[in-house]
């Protein structure tokens, strides 16, 4: 297990318990969640080492990485996904000002996503840990994508766009994968990175049972201020922020499945729609944000 004695992001030695939770999805073991005082960064205390924490990512009900997963929940994460894929086009051409370039993908899962860029007329690679998620982006979709071990023989300067749709929060070492983003974007290049937020209002709803905190998977549980912080440290400037609207409503279902509710999809639209409707007011309220970046030029 990793034990952290300073703060991940801000190295501060002001660190304590913040709540404690456990793997619902899988395990049920207990995991806690410590917060620095000093930067407000909430990360998970005691996770399993990069070497052994696959185990924790072996059900065939992990979506992400097997497309076939079934079950209502499943299901209704493959009609968002096919919603969401068309605005996740629309804002990669839209940020970047470009109709065609160059596209990475870190955590490109079973490869929809760049499979819709290219079709777009992008050229486009992914990264995928996952070796059976990998195999279905070239089987069956067609794009290229390699494992996480290739990312640093990739040439300088060379995407327009990298973006990473909900993963920098289960690398151990995403200082690592910073720096890579900024030697490999273009002059001029957009990073786009999607992040669970542990500071909205669903997460203070229902706190240890919030899905999106998905222990041991997810190590690093950010705020918009505590990801500006990890921006800067990293030499990228955010130049905006938006919400993924649907988002609440998939994890506010986990949420109440995980607290036990007799009524889980009924409650869950319900106050998925509560969320959503008080994120309109404040956005740093949303379930989900994203961060647009750019390099910071001399």
């Amino acid at each position: 297990m990793v034990h952290q004695n300073k703060c991940p992001l801000c190295c501060s030695e002001n660190i304590g318990q913040h709540l404690q939770t456990r793997d619902h999805f899988l395990s049920r073991e207990p995991f806690e969640l410590f917060k620095c005082s000093d930067c407000g960064f909430v990360f998970t205390q005691d996770y399993p080492e990069e070497n052994s924490i696959g185990r924790y990512y072996a059900s065939d009900k992990y979506i992400s990485h097997n497309d076939s997963a079934s079950g209502f929940l499943n299901n209704l994460y493959r009609l968002s996904r096919a919603v969401m894929l068309r605005k996740k086009r629309s804002v990669v051409r839209r940020f970047t000002g470009l109709k065609r370039g160059s596209l990475l993908d870190i955590g490109s899962g079973t490869g929809h996503f760049i499979a819709v860029m290219k079709e777009a007329g992008w050229t486009v690679k992914g990264i995928e840990i996952n070796e059976k998620a990998r195999e279905f982006s070239v089987s069956r979709l067609g794009v290229e994508v390699i494992s996480q071990e290739h990312l640093s023989s990739l040439l300088s300067a060379s995407f327009d766009c990298i973006t990473l749709w909900h993963v920098l929060e289960h690398f151990h070492e995403p200082n690592k994968y910073a720096s890579e983003i900024v030697r490999l974007l273009k002059p001029g290049g957009t990073c786009i990175v999607a992040l669970p937020n542990c500071a909205s209002f669903d997460a203070k709803y229902y706190r240890e049972y919030w899905a999106a905190y998905d222990v041991p998977r997810h190590l690093w549980h950010f705020t918009p201020s505590a990801f500006c912080l990890f921006a800067e440290k990293a030499g990228l400037e955010i130049r905006k922020i938006r919400s993924l609207p649907l988002d609440v409503y998939y994890i506010s279902l986990l949420s109440e499945k995980y607290k036990g509710s007799r009524i889980s999809y009924f409650g869950g639209v319900l106050k998925g729609f509560m969320f959503a409707v008080r994120s309109l007011f404040r956005m740093t309220g949303s379930s989900s944000l994203i961060y647009f970046l750019r390099k910071e030029t001399d």
